[in-house]
């Protein structure tokens, strides 16, 4: 069966790469006349930037499949293949890469539980709240599939015929870390921040970022489908960085405790990564990592 491939330099499919983050990020900003003095939460800007980010997921898929060359070898597939669009192992997609990044964050959840946040979760004034939400639909819809797409799904085909799958995902994350750095300047030109407390915010989750777009990286390579680190990184989001702050705030004895789960959790993460992402569960023939 017909198909396509990439077989682009090394060079050339890092610079593309390039293009596809300045294209997102500069999307953001074409509506600057319109949403001037506007916070990056004010309804008006998300809606504007839903719209833009909603294009670029059309316009960088087709620029993809630009580059791509036909062919009948074995290692050819659709574009939506490449892209991880796919039905079969759908389900084990959205419910292994969940489970599995639930189970890094058993420290943070554990303090949710005692903060009494998992009542809010039953409640469906909570649910029907946040889907009326923009900020919300932003940080756990919007934002988590258009840039596993972008940054993800259309970048690792390119990278990984010429780099390999170790290169592949260590700098494919670095285009998602870099792009985020975007913030700063939007707090220092607002006034919201000084320069240097900017600029160490946005290198803290430059970190952050890129330490989890290796991981997003590595969930699409193994399972083969975006749905994968989509449903991770809308989870990250919700979660944020791991409050270790609080945990210092509890009585010594729970305090012990909080801080064994973290330490549970990372080293449970560790020990079932690769068995919760082998590639056979989810149907991937596409990619192998």
């Amino acid at each position: 069966m017909t198909g396509i491939i990439f077989t682009l330099p090394g060079w050339q499919a890092i610079l593309l790469c390039l293009f596809f983050a300045v294209l997102y990020v500069g999307s953001l900003y074409i509506w600057r006349e319109s949403t001037k003095n506007k916070s990056r939460d004010h309804p008006d800007v998300i809606k504007r930037r839903f719209l833009s980010v909603a294009l670029v997921c059309l316009t960088v898929p087709l620029l993809l499949w630009m580059v791509s060359t036909k062919s009948e070898s074995v290692q050819a597939n659709s574009i939506f293949g490449w892209l991880g669009i796919r039905f079969w192992g759908l389900v084990p997609a959205f419910i292994f890469p969940l489970l599995l990044t639930m189970i890094l964050f058993l420290g943070p959840l554990s303090l949710h539980y005692m903060d009494g946040v998992f009542s809010l979760y039953l409640e469906a004034k909570y649910w029907t709240n946040s889907i009326k939400n923009y900020v919300w639909l932003r940080n756990h819809v919007v934002a988590p599939l258009s840039e596993e797409l972008i940054f993800r799904a259309c970048m690792l085909p390119l990278l990984l015929p010429s780099l390999g799958v170790t290169w592949s995902i260590v700098l494919c994350p670095l285009f998602f870390g870099v792009a985020h750095f975007h913030h700063m300047i939007e707090k220092v030109v607002q006034g919201q921040q000084e320069v240097a407390e900017s600029f160490k915010q946005s290198l803290f989750q430059l970190g952050y970022t890129t330490v989890f777009g290796a991981y997003s990286a590595f969930l699409f390579l193994r399972t083969g489908h975006l749905m994968a680190p989509v449903i991770a990184h809308a989870f990250c989001n919700h979660m944020g960085f791991p409050s270790f702050g609080e945990v210092m705030g509890y009585q010594q004895t729970t305090r012990h405790k909080l801080m064994g789960l973290f330490v549970l959790g990372l080293i449970s993460w560790i020990c079932v990564l690769y068995p919760f992402t082998t590639p056979w569960l989810f149907s991937n023939n596409i990619y192998v990592a």
